[in-house]
């Protein structure tokens, strides 16, 4: 092949995951037989942050078609259990600079989504079968992954949350020491994960949700409606564990799982047409109401990282968080006179002296795909004989802002998972996303105006420093001067400068495809990005 006109480009958080995509479009597949691909390697070679047992979207460009939304995101179950049997706890993480308290056991378990996105993706947009499209993680399960300094370090930030069990622990260990976490450049290997996705390739999603995920859209919420009980083994087992170990999920949660398909919220800024996550989901919402507030302010001329641009981002940000604080969003959006009010505000503003991947996916046919994946931090419960670590998305206190336990029983999750499609000026397009919890939004924003404002080349816009405001507090990524600093205090009294790059930052790993059909890509460096060509 000529390596100087790939067929297509991927940016992922691991050379696997990015590899697996490049073997399947090598054999014939599009982008999103490699989305796919590199879906189900991720939940082997990136297993602190993906996960079969987790949800996440879709965000795809079939050439010539619009864009759509696969919402494969977890379900808040139908009922809630009794909060006195619940298996519900808090664990303290430290990110070095900074620790974040997140809950985790089986009350902290939505019900996936991830097996059903696969499938319905595979179905209605690959050419290769699912068999061809798992073989690269199955193979790669069976041999063993060696251990990165990316993910040894992820494991260590979390290793709180996987030593809550022994049997998620055992599948980070060391062979040498299965006391402690494997080292850098050690192989793990998956047996009970290989053997897992060889069933998937051969008995579907049925093994999860029942027979009723091989019918047509909406045949599994009415047979879960009628009282179906058919759900398959691995569903057997898991509804049998969080019955008896305190947790939520039910045969009918799990029998009337369905993935969603929606248009994307669109929005346009400074002639860029966006396509963003829409609701349920609210980060899509947020960013496009950031993107509102900065396109009243002339970004252009300001020196990147200079006290007034970082000023002009942290207000934003600031006034997007105290909005969704003051009133709630609905499909269409926020309060327009409330809107008008902080508009406003941003205009007066004086200078003064949980465990997610993404991956990016652009093919020269004009496919596009971005796709987000989440596990959260993962509920410390492992479902017996498979490898899969489930979710604890009911214990992410960023997805659940009225406080624990106060979900609406059956509804989608409102995830602050946003991947991104872009349409510039010039007609061509950028593929993006970023994992980092409720980071993800601010990380998104900053690339996007770092690529349409300050008209940053890609790789540059994904590297840049960042920053983050929340709850009162000014995170600074480096370089940051202390001049800036000082500048910045006597507005922001409560700055966090973080001694070094990382991954509360998120990981924004973005391609591209330029007008003239020329294909770029950036792999975000806090998260272990990676880019390959085909």
């Amino acid at each position: 092949m000529n390596q100087n006109k790939p067929r297509a480009i991927i940016a992922a958080g691991h050379t696997q995951t990015a590899e697996a995509a490049a073997e399947v479009i090598a054999a014939g597949g599009n982008a999103f037989d490699g989305a796919v691909a590199a879906l189900a390697t991720a939940c082997v070679a990136e297993p602190v942050l993906a996960s079969l047992g987790g949800g996440g979207f879709l965000h795809a460009r079939p050439a010539a078609g619009a864009p759509l939304i696969y919402d494969f995101f977890t379900q808040t179950p139908r009922v809630k259990a009794s909060t006195q049997a619940l298996d519900f706890y808090p664990i303290q993480v430290d990110f070095g600079d900074t620790v974040q308290e997140f809950h985790i056991g089986m009350g902290s378990i939505a019900t996936p989504g991830v097996i059903a996105g696969l499938f319905r993706v595979q179905n209605e947009l690959c050419r290769l079968s699912p068999a061809r499209l798992l073989e690269p993680a199955r193979r790669l399960a069976e041999r063993g992954v060696v251990v990165n300094s990316f993910q040894h370090r992820i494991a260590a930030i979390v290793e709180p949350i996987l030593r809550a069990n022994p049997r998620v622990f055992a599948l980070h260990a060391s062979a040498r020491d299965p006391q402690r976490l494997a080292d850098v450049g050690e192989c793990l290997r998956q047996p009970e994960s290989a053997d897992a996705l060889s069933q998937l390739a051969t008995q579907g999603p049925g093994l999860l949700y029942g027979q009723a995920m091989h019918g047509s859209h909406g045949q599994a919420s009415n047979n879960a409606a009628n009282g179906c009980s058919a759900i398959g083994l691995w569903g057997e087992q898991l509804v049998a564990d969080s019955v008896a170990q305190g947790g939520h999920l039910s045969v009918a949660d799990l029998a009337g799982y369905t993935v969603e398909l929606r248009e994307p919220l669109i929005g346009d800024y400074r002639g860029a047409k966006l396509y963003l996550n829409p609701p349920p989901s609210l980060g899509g919402l947020l960013i496009r109401l950031t993107l509102d507030l900065l396109s009243r302010q002339r970004i252009e001329g300001l020196h990147f990282g200079s006290a007034a641009h970082r000023h002009l981002l942290a207000t934003a940000m600031h006034l997007t968080q105290e909005l969704r604080t003051a009133t709630q969003a609905d499909d269409t959006g926020f309060d327009p006179r409330l809107l008008a009010q902080y508009r406003s505000l941003m205009h007066d503003t004086k200078l003064f002296r949980r465990g997610t991947t993404q991956i990016s996916i652009a093919d020269t046919d004009g496919n596009l795909a971005s796709l987000t994946l989440s596990n959260g931090e993962g509920a410390g419960y492992l479902l017996p004989g498979t490898g899969i670590v489930m979710n604890n998305m009911l214990g992410e206190e960023d997805l659940n802002p009225t406080g624990f336990h106060q979900w609406i029983t059956n509804r989608r999750i409102g995830s602050m998972m946003c991947p991104t499609l872009v349409q510039h000026v010039d007609g061509g397009w950028s593929v993006l996303g970023s994992s980092g919890s409720n980071r993800i939004r601010s990380a998104i924003l900053q690339v996007l105006s770092n690529l349409i404002d300050l008209h940053m080349p890609l790789a540059e816009a994904v590297d840049a420093a960042r920053i983050h405001y929340e709850n009162g507090l000014l995170n600074l990524e480096p370089p940051c001067d202390n001049q800036v600093i000082e500048a910045l205090q006597s507005r922001w009294p409560n700055i966090l400068a973080w001694s070094g790059p990382s991954v509360f930052f998120g990981g924004a790993h973005a391609v591209a495809i330029a007008a003239d059909g020329s294909l770029s890509g950036a792999g975000d460096g806090r998260r272990g990005g990676v880019v390959r060509r085909v």
